[in-house]
């Protein structure tokens, strides 16, 4: 009886012991360095990592920041010997690029309270291999002051950005560095339109004063007021105004909301550590941290609105119109992303200052035929315009597996990245010459 009972203690023994083992493995393994890489700033990714780490001790969030692009490009290129454990970005693309190149793992989170839609997008991935932990919309920011000095009106849509009014005062960043950039421009794009959202697109760059090569260089440019607008996302916008800045942020009729994802990287180093930063983001107390000033994002827990520190947000789960009017389509956004960010820069970003001629011309032919009008010369500007606007390539041409193969590094038959690159740019410099021109004329004709 009594060596049964020893059995017994020594047994219950043992298995308190291997249990202690598992809770302390299991602790272990969420702890130690979890490494992320994000594009997002400091201003965001500082208090998320003091807050994550203080609720689990032991653990280091190491941020890697990269601009979505190079944080794709980044874990493509060290798939074979990956030392990352998550990927942090806005843009659902970059996510479905990751993907479908099987460089992300799926994971179901355990948090509660969340929708499975925010508007009328999934807030998660349908297979779990991203997950969305906050939401986000596209519109215009302005400084206060800078357009009560210059005199300019408050903006409400894109259409307002192709007036002379705004002519040289306002800044975006090129797509091509800036995944939420690209978003915008997608958006525009799916929501008016191939030919009407680019023509919107380069009327609207003509005047603009800058592109930057870093999407928090526009923020940054108007609370300093080096520039009275930018087009950017919404957190930027909240955060600049809630921290203090004199700026204002709308969201035109045509804008989309989407998540902003976390992904769990495909063999990663610290798979527990990151699944415990993905279920922190989820939290509420993850989810509070979004709002705070410097940070200022959406929540994706419709109950963290209800906190006192979410006054001035709007709540995409109570104001339905938010983003109604574009279904945007991750899987159209996906697959021609890299055709148009290089069209954007081959037409926009490396034309600008022939943009910027053209448009100023069509500006000023415009002024004069409004003091004295002449049909002829009505005409011709809108002759120019058309030039301004015109487009190299279809959307169905975009589309097309040719042009596909050409900007994924396909070593299949089709036509090259860097001709199709020479041929647009070469559209748009001798329309944008010929646009001048014609504009030019027009103003002498009004004389």
């Amino acid at each position: 009886m009594i060596r049964r009972r020893r059995l017994l203690l020594g047994a219950q023994f043992v298995l308190s012991m291997l249990g202690a083992m598992s809770v302390s493995a299991i602790a272990h393994a969420q702890t130690g360095k979890v490494t992320v890489v994000t594009s997002f700033s400091k201003d965001v990714t500082t208090p998320i990592k003091t807050a994550f780490e203080k609720a689990n001790p032991g653990a280091t969030l190491d941020v890697q920041n990269r601009n979505t692009n190079a944080g794709v490009k980044y874990l493509q290129e060290t798939k074979s010997n990956n030392q990352v454990d998550l990927f942090w970005a806005s843009a659902p693309d970059a996510f479905e690029v990751l993907k479908s190149s099987q460089l992300l793992q799926a994971y179901k989170p355990k948090a509660t309270g969340i929708p499975e839609k925010v508007g009328s997008y999934p807030i998660n991935d349908p297979q779990g291999y991203y997950i969305g932990f906050a939401a986000s919309g596209y519109g215009i920011m302005w400084n206060t002051r800078y357009m009560q000095a210059k005199k300019l009106p408050e903006p409400k849509e894109w259409d307002d950005l192709l007036k002379p009014v705004y002519f040289d005062h306002t800044a975006i960043a090129a797509p091509s560095r800036s995944g939420t950039t690209h978003l915008t421009v997608e958006t525009i794009l799916q929501g008016e339109g191939w030919e009407k959202g680019w023509r919107t697109l380069r009327l609207m760059a003509g005047n603009f004063r800058q592109i930057t090569e870093r999407s928090f260089g526009v923020p940054e440019g108007v609370n300093s007021g080096q520039f009275g607008l930018g087009i950017v996302i919404d957190f930027f916008g909240f955060s600049s105004e809630a921290s203090g800045f004199p700026v204002k942020f709308a969201y035109p009729t045509v804008t989309t909301l989407v998540p902003a994802n976390v992904a769990i990287v495909a063999n990663a180093p610290n798979t527990a550590g990151a699944q415990a930063f993905v279920e922190f983001l989820l939290s509420p107390t993850g989810q509070e941290v979004l709002l705070e000033p410097g940070i200022r994002r959406l929540p994706v827990n419709p109950a963290v609105y209800d906190k006192p520190a979410a006054k001035g947000l709007p709540n995409p789960f109570k104001d339905k119109t938010l983003g109604a009017r574009v279904k945007f389509d991750v899987d159209v956004s996906e697959k021609r992303t890299a055709a148009v960010d290089s069209l954007y820069d081959q037409t926009i970003t490396f034309q600008h200052e022939a943009l910027k001629a053209a448009t100023k011309a069509v500006h000023d032919a415009e002024a004069k035929l409004a003091k004295k009008d002449n049909a002829r010369g009505r005409a011709l500007v809108k002759e120019a315009r058309d030039l301004i606007a015109a487009m190299p390539v279809t959307e169905a041409e975009v589309a097309s597996d040719a042009i596909a193969k050409a900007f994924t590094g396909s070593k299949q038959p089709g036509a090259r990245q860097a001709e199709l690159e020479q041929q647009w740019a070469a559209f748009a410099k001798t329309n944008y010459a010929k646009a001048k021109d014609k504009a030019e004329e027009a103003g002498k004709l009004a004389r």
